[in-house]
């Protein structure tokens, strides 16, 4: 067969998107010596932004935006007019993202990573959310297979779109195998005080939005304090969108000296980091997955997060699992993990082995098997 993947996720550079298309059309080409790989993407490719095997493979780009790209697929849908000659020809399209182009020819697989919008609308952009609102039961409908990243999202996949489960295949993400734990007493040294001026510290890895719920963070922190508790507060990750209120609830609280939020940090310095922390903590409202929590544990952090969405079963009982909206509960778990190093010393244990049972390695030998059942449907 040939195989097109939509890396349009790496361009734009969106975190986990980008991270997903990147771990699983790697290990697809290293994997696959019986199937032709070719890629796609819209807007403006750099090529620094590419891994040299990704490079390599043949692309077909459209210098068109997001907006005027996902526009025009949208009318597509609706005027029912096939998009076959903007993309390289496949007998498979794999949409990594949520835009998926109606193809005549081709046989389609769309990956599904979360249903924010449908129940955490008030957390979107209303363009965004108009959009995914009206495009989504196109794209469910339209994909001869998808592929949901956790159990929770193909439920609600089910529940919102009616989608038949026998459409949807479940197919963990990983985490990316370069982070690892973390051994050099120097290197955690140099990153403790390049970031954290070389004070005991809490971390957590996300993108600054809503639904991350980084506000219960700072309140958490403010109970830590006041208990005594002398740790500051890292955040790693790029605004995203209505983050402004998150600035002004750590102003409002006067917290600025205790967080600090480190915008991109390099993938090299996050081993360090995770290694670093008295706790790695994960408030987030609502995941698809929750690939900061399994980067986490494979750094063999001690994790503290969410009982909410697929958090719990990504994790499984390697975490301590709290009510994101319980601030005290929150505070008290940390004060926990901080206060107790045999608890610390068991978390790390049990998140570096629930990490292992997850791999690029399988996510790509499942996703394969997925385009093997729907090319042999033409």
């Amino acid at each position: 067969m040939r195989i097109a993947i939509d890396l349009s996720p790496i361009v734009h550079q969106k975190a986990g998107l980008g991270r997903y298309a990147r771990m699983l059309t790697e290990h697809l080409v290293a994997q696959d010596q019986s199937n032709e790989y070719v890629t796609f993407a819209h807007g403006k490719v750099s090529e620094e932004l590419f891994s040299p095997t990704l490079r390599l493979l043949p692309r077909t780009a459209i210098p068109l935006d997001a907006r005027p790209w996902r526009m025009l697929v949208w009318l597509a849908h609706v005027l029912r007019v096939p998009l076959d000659r903007l993309l390289p020809r496949a007998d498979v399209f794999h949409a990594t993202e949520h835009l998926l182009p109606p193809l005549k020819n081709t046989r389609t697989v769309f990956t599904l990573h979360d249903l924010i919008f449908q129940f955490f609308p008030e957390y979107h952009l209303p363009l965004n959310r108009w959009f995914l609102q009206n495009a989504m039961p196109h794209f469910v409908l339209r994909a001869d297979a998808i592929i949901a990243v956790s159990e929770w999202t193909k439920r609600d996949a089910i529940r919102s779109y009616n989608v038949p489960p026998e459409k949807i295949t479940v197919i963990y993400e990983a985490a990316d195998p370069t982070l690892r734990p973390e051994t050099d007493a120097d290197r955690i040294a140099a990153v403790r005080t390049r970031y954290a001026e070389n004070q005991p510290f809490l971390f957590c890895v996300s993108v600054i939005e809503p639904r991350k719920n980084i506000g219960a963070l700072v309140d958490m922190l403010r109970v830590l304090r006041a208990r005594g508790c002398p740790q500051r507060l890292l955040v790693a990750g790029r605004k995203g969108w209505l983050y402004q209120a998150t600035f002004d609830h750590v102003k409002h609280t006067g917290m600025e000296n205790q967080v600090d939020f480190l915008g991109h940090v390099p993938d090299a310095d996050l081993p360090a980091l995770f290694a670093g922390c008295d706790a790695f903590v994960f408030p987030s409202l609502y995941e698809g997955f929750g690939l900061p929590v399994l980067e986490a544990m494979a750094c063999g952090a001690p994790v503290v997060c969410s009982n909410a969405s697929s958090l719990p079963e990504v994790v499984g009982d390697a975490a301590l699992l709290v009510n994101p909206r319980a601030v005290g509960e929150l505070a008290t778990a940390v004060e926990r993990v901080i206060a107790d190093h045999a608890l610390r010393d068991a978390l790390r244990a049990q998140g570096l082995a629930r990490a292992a049972k997850f791999s690029w390695a399988r996510a790509a030998r499942e996703t394969l098997a997925v385009y093997e059942r729907v090319g042999r449907k033409q």
